[in-house]
């Protein structure tokens, strides 16, 4: 089903997006973060429903709930399609550095490529919040420092139930 916001704004509501679990206990410490993720080159759709099989499958990973599918025009580098964006809560026994890790390899898998800032990809997983983690390094900034200020973030997160 599509539910059309405006002429730019749309939101996809396809097989698990959304969803919504509940959390089971692992046997380590247990953290919450939430992940947003975006495409806009090939299925988008289809990738972020084998992405939701993946981390699913993942023994230290478990999905708690996810947005609808947001499609959404570009921003920074104008000249290229639209994007597909959703949000993820997530429990994890991994820390934030294994965590953040993971996500990058993820990227990889999925064939992302960076050639330029904004540039168009198959897969960018960004980390929103973990726990309440304020973390700050070259290569992670926890909270998303940008995140209140992306419509690709903050509509589908208004959508979802959040823990």
């Amino acid at each position: 089903m599509i539910k059309k916001i405006d002429n730019n704004l749309q939101f996809y509501f396809v097989n698990n997006f959304p969803s919504q679990k509940k959390v089971y206990s692992f046997n380590k410490k247990l953290f919450f973060a939430t992940i947003s993720i975006g495409a806009n080159i090939g299925n988008c759709i289809n990738r972020f429903k084998t992405l939701f099989q993946v981390l699913n499958r993942h023994s230290l990973i478990k999905i708690i709930s996810t947005s609808p599918i947001l499609k959404n025009p570009p921003f920074g580098f104008l000249k290229q399609n639209y994007f597909y964006n959703a949000v993820i809560n997530i429990a994890t026994s991994l820390d934030l550095r294994a965590f953040f890790k993971y996500t990058k390899n993820l990227e990889k898998r999925f064939q992302r490529v960076k050639s330029f800032k904004n540039a168009p990809r198959t897969l960018d997983i960004d980390i929103i919040f973990f726990d309440n983690l304020n973390y700050v390094s070259k290569d992670l900034v926890v909270p998303h420092y940008d995140w209140k200020n992306r419509v690709s973030v903050v509509l589908p997160m208004s959508r979802m139930r959040v823990f």
